[in-house]
């Protein structure tokens, strides 16, 4: 066919409509990832609006359909994380992807209040914030992905994404996969977005646009200094370095049975995971080697101090004080590949490595996120106590006991005031795993949120109806 026999009006029509398309979505990388915060708000604006105009029972199916596709594909998230990152264990990581979707709470647990008496009515309703940007962290990023997902969009907001550059494609897919199965049960695209190049420059825009009515941030210090500072209603997740106790009374066994799972789960990169052990004297010998039983490795004095030189890094401050931290290079790492690292060949399975050291040791006051367990000794629990709320250094997240003195038990946590406070069962307990309660994985410690749901990306409206509707 020539062109003389073409409708030279259609088909010039034809051309200027797709320019006009290809000029619009010029700033998208895919169907939901945007190369500019720019256009990322304005697709995730569209999107919350059109969301508002349908039912709560709308935005239920939406949720059940995101928990259905993440339980499908668990499993290739994990070892897409896995292969990105470099860090942590697939078959734990699937683990907390399926938690996430199954155990988040959804817009069932948002309540209207009412009341009622001679002068009327008033109903106080949770609203949306309307676009959220929210920053996630490498060390759980499809779980914070799939919790933040499920509890912002069952308060009917949208979601712009900063995802962490290290696990940029594993979030993008999760995140493309969650907004398929919206579209599918009939929900407008990009209400999850995220950014084609995450970097610290596009999560510092993403925070400061104006369309951007609330903030949350979930990993180290710094992004969540820099999510408070910026002026907006923020949500701030921040980092932990949880001691667990074990005084004389706890059942010894099971004790370190419960903190080798907790410990080494994942590689020890959740912030809620074992950072510390502080055991009374009394009771040290008899927890080591059940310990060692439950596939643990005691390093020597020598191989405590090969440790030091390659996982914990001196700094400086300006005020002269020594700060810490972890090598990156083995956060979230397999012990046998850390402890390979100082020449150790260990033949047999282990999970966890443990070093016997003083409370002040970098490990202890460090939250290293790697399977590198410090254990201090101490003479009495009233001693294990105030270490433990030294070493928790205040961050208020998670605590964890193993006793059989309710009395112990009641003093560790008024003492320590953390958000989650375990007792005698692994620390992944305080997130649902094995223990009652819904899920999070973005923990609010510094902002007292606490374990988030979507109540907490909610703003309360008071609705006042005067001298009527009122039968008492």
């Amino acid at each position: 066919m020539s062109i003389a026999d073409l409708d030279v009006d259609k088909l010039v029509s034809q051309i200027i409509l797709e320019v006009k398309k290809r000029n619009t979505e010029g700033t998208r990388a895919s169907s939901v990832v945007y190369n500019s915060v720019s256009a990322a708000v304005e697709a995730a604006t569209k999107a919350q609006k059109e969301v508002m105009q349908q039912s709560i029972e709308q935005r239920k199916k939406y949720v059940e359909a995101i928990r259905l596709t993440i339980i499908k594909n668990a499993e290739m998230l994990a070892e897409m994380t896995v292969k990105e990152s470099g860090m942590g264990i697939v078959a734990d990581k699937v683990i907390k992807n399926k938690l996430a979707a199954n155990k988040t709470p959804g817009p069932e647990i948002l309540k209207t209040e009412a009341c009622s008496g001679d002068r009327g009515l008033t109903i106080v309703e949770m609203a949306p914030f309307g676009v959220i940007g929210a920053i996630t962290p490498v060390t759980n990023p499809i779980a914070t992905i799939v919790n933040n997902s499920i509890g912002m969009l069952s308060a009917g907001n949208s979601v712009i994404f900063s995802v962490h550059p290290n696990a940029k494609e594993s979030s993008k897919k999760a995140i493309e996969l969650m907004n398929e199965a919206i579209v599918e049960k009939g929900g407008p695209p990009s209400l999850l977005c995220s950014l084609a190049t995450p970097s610290i420059e596009t999560a510092q825009e993403l925070m400061h646009h104006p369309g951007i009515n609330l903030l949350t941030a979930t990993g180290g210090p710094g992004v969540v200094k820099a999510a408070l500072s910026c002026g907006k209603k923020a949500i701030g997740a921040g980092a932990g370095n949880p001691p667990v106790i074990v005084d004389e009374t706890a059942d010894i066994e099971k004790a370190a049975r419960d903190i080798i799972a907790g410990g080494s789960f994942d590689n020890n990169l959740p912030c809620i995971t074992e950072k510390c052990i502080i055991v009374v004297g009394q009771v040290a010998d008899k927890l080591l080697s059940n310990m060692e039983k439950n596939k643990a490795y005691l390093a020597s004095k020598e191989e405590i101090k090969a440790l030091e030189k390659i996982l914990a890094i001196e700094t400086q401050e300006e005020s002269g004080k020594i700060k810490y931290s972890p090598n990156k290079k083995y956060v979230g790492k397999d012990a046998k590949y850390i402890l390979k690292e100082i020449g150790v060949n260990v033949q047999r399975e282990i999970k966890a490595v443990i070093t016997e050291v003083e409370g002040s040791h970098p490990f202890a006051i460090t939250e290293m996120m790697m399977p590198v367990l410090p254990l201090v000794q101490v003479k009495n629990i009233d001693k294990a106590i105030a270490l433990g709320v030294e070493v928790e250094q205040n961050n208020k997240h998670t605590a964890v006991i193993h006793s059989k003195n309710v009395d112990n038990m009641t003093s560790f946590a008024r003492a320590i005031q953390t958000t989650i406070f375990v007792k005698n069962a692994p620390s992944y307990a305080g997130i649902g795993v094995g223990g009652e309660g819904y899920t999070t994985f973005t923990i609010a410690g510094p902002t007292g949120e606490g374990l988030t749901t979507a109540r907490d990306y909610t703003r309360k409206r008071r609705c006042v109806l005067v001298d009527a509707l009122s039968i008492v």
